[in-house]
């Protein structure tokens, strides 16, 4: 049989087993003595239980109503402790970004700050695992970033792709200062070729749109990570054929150029993934608004050209 019970009962005689006194509880309460007793008696005819003995003036619980005590006292305190941890949490709320190794590294980590600027009332939690767990949106991440296609989603999700990034080759400018400058794109024979086995467009996607050249392509260090493969290029070992989006941090600073330039092969490669069901919720429509404004505002304007006061090639 289920038993419906008056919280107010209840606490009167969680206040009264705590105090041992029916008077110390009313004043915890801030109601009378008498009103605390009748509330307590109202549990026992409800039960047919006698939970205190009184003894003159004073209370004691009885042995039932002493485990009824424990069990009423650890609810109570638990429930304290999440009104305390609300407290602590309810002034902002937690958005939960998935997103792909090389872009979480190289272009998202470094904006975050004008994020959280903007949204002070949204922490961030940012994951990068690979690869990411089925279901991705179902299982507590409000949006994921994904680079091509793969995973089947759920029917309800929203896919909003990016703007198409630009890919060009990119070098160290140590390599412009050698025996052999970079200049056109057959100066591309004497230098070694950072290859990345995950990208959409590949070295040799690339030389399909050159096909007078002659390029060793079967040699070279090989990567699946773009964040790796931008990393071996800032360090001078070979030229890589990567994203004026991801690599925009090191060619702002010089550590790498586009030595034939910032036209390139246009494609496109990443989208924000997200629950239609969950769309308006203002954490994510508010970092879906934040980085597709960051990301119209490109990059090919925002990079600077080659060093060393050479005019870049221009297919």
């Amino acid at each position: 049989m289920h038993h419906r019970i008056s919280l107010k009962a209840v606490h009167a005689f969680e206040a009264a087993a705590r105090l041992s006194s029916f008077a110390l509880a009313a004043e915890e309460l801030f109601v009378t003595p008498s009103a605390v007793s009748h509330q307590i008696k109202l549990l026992e005819e409800q039960f047919g239980v006698c939970l205190f003995h009184r003894v003159h003036r004073a209370v004691v619980l009885t042995d039932a109503g002493r485990r009824y005590a424990e069990e009423i006292s650890a609810a109570f305190a638990r429930i304290d402790m999440a009104t305390r941890e609300l407290g602590c949490t309810a002034k902002s709320d937690i958005l939960t970004i998935h997103s792909t190794p090389s872009f979480a590294m190289q272009w998202l980590m470094p904006r975050l700050a004008r994020f959280s600027a903007a949204n002070q009332d949204i922490d961030v939690r940012l994951n990068a695992t690979h690869p990411p767990p089925a279901d991705l949106l179902l299982q507590g991440v409000d949006v994921e970033i994904r680079y091509g296609t793969g995973r089947t989603l759920p029917s309800d999700t929203l896919v909003l792709p990016f703007p198409a990034e630009t890919i060009v080759p990119l070098c160290s400018p140590v390599l412009l200062e050698g025996d052999y400058p970079i200049r056109s794109p057959s100066d591309l024979c004497h230098h070694t070729l950072i290859h990345s086995e995950a990208s959409l467009f590949k070295w040799r996607d690339w030389l399909e749109q050159h096909r007078k050249l002659k390029l060793d392509i079967s040699r070279g260090p090989r990567f699946d990570r773009s964040f790796m493969i931008i990393s071996a290029a800032v360090d001078g070992l070979g030229v890589c054929l990567e994203s004026l989006l991801l690599a925009q941090r090191e060619l702002e600073t010089g550590r790498l150029v586009a030595p034939l330039g910032l036209d390139g092969q246009k494609v496109q490669s990443y989208t924000l993934n997200l629950l239609r069901s969950r769309a308006e919720l203002p954490k994510i429509n508010s970092f879906q608004q934040w980085l597709f404004e960051e990301l119209n505002q490109g990059t090919d304007e925002t990079v600077r050209p080659p060093r060393r006061g050479r005019k870049p090639f221009r297919a």
